[in-house]
């Protein structure tokens, strides 16, 4: 059942937006395109928050992202391409008919399953482009663009190792970089390899590659500040 708080939160939220829409030239200028760059930038900030584990940063960063969800929808509102309710019933309908093993008969005992049903029933949905890699942006960041590209490959029943098996592919693409040779394509080749092979591991360790390497540097970064 929907708590009515949440209700009235949103509406106070939908109103001040469109107030912002209306009297802030900022707000007044904008359209998708200059916009999107933003809700980029949200999007990561949120990604740091959780990733900290901060809270506070986690509750404030959901609001601008949810921020750009409205604003972003008041946009299609006015040009007659939809609201935030069409969004919010598009997510509704599409969140049911994707988890067939909680809302209909499919049986999915691991999270694997679930992916793979997943995977499997965006292939059929309407509108999508055929082919195994179709809708996948390119302009991801490299590490999630690997993952994304390795999933789809797994539900189709390739490049879906184990732990250990993708870990002795790590290790060999190491080894195959140490003695590579005197030339930037064939390193760069081989770098690569080393890279989408780590991808894969991360992926199997159920880690995102994107936060744990946002990580690391940002541990690095503390080691080199002055104390």
């Amino acid at each position: 059942m929907s708590r009515p708080e949440i209700q009235e939160a949103l509406a106070r939220l939908d109103e001040i937006t469109r107030r912002l829409r209306v009297e802030c030239p900022w707000d007044r200028e904008q359209d998708e395109r200059s916009i999107v760059p933003h809700t980029v930038e949200e999007a990561y900030e949120l990604a740091d928050a959780a990733n900290a584990g901060d809270d506070a940063k986690l509750l404030d960063e959901l609001g601008d992202v949810l921020f750009q969800v409205h604003f972003l929808s008041l946009l299609m509102e006015e040009r007659g391409a939809g609201d935030l309710a069409a969004v919010a019933d598009h997510c509704r309908e599409k969140l049911i008919r994707r988890h067939p093993h909680v809302f209909g008969d499919v049986e999915a005992e691991t999270a694997g399953e679930v992916l793979s049903n997943w995977d499997e029933i965006k292939q059929g949905e309407e509108g999508r482009e055929p082919g195994l890699f179709a809708h996948v942006p390119e302009n991801l960041p490299a590490p999630l663009y690997a993952r994304k590209v390795q999933r789809r490959a797994a539900s189709a029943g390739a490049f879906d190792l184990e732990v250990e098996e993708a870990m002795e592919e790590l290790a060999g693409c190491v080894q195959a970089l140490a003695h590579a040779p005197e030339d930037r394509d064939a390193r760069e080749g081989m770098l690569g390899a080393v890279l989408f092979a780590t991808v894969h591991v991360a992926r199997k360790m159920r880690v995102d590659p994107e936060l744990a390497l946002r990580a690391a540097a940002h541990r690095f970064r503390e080691t080199m500040e002055p104390q």
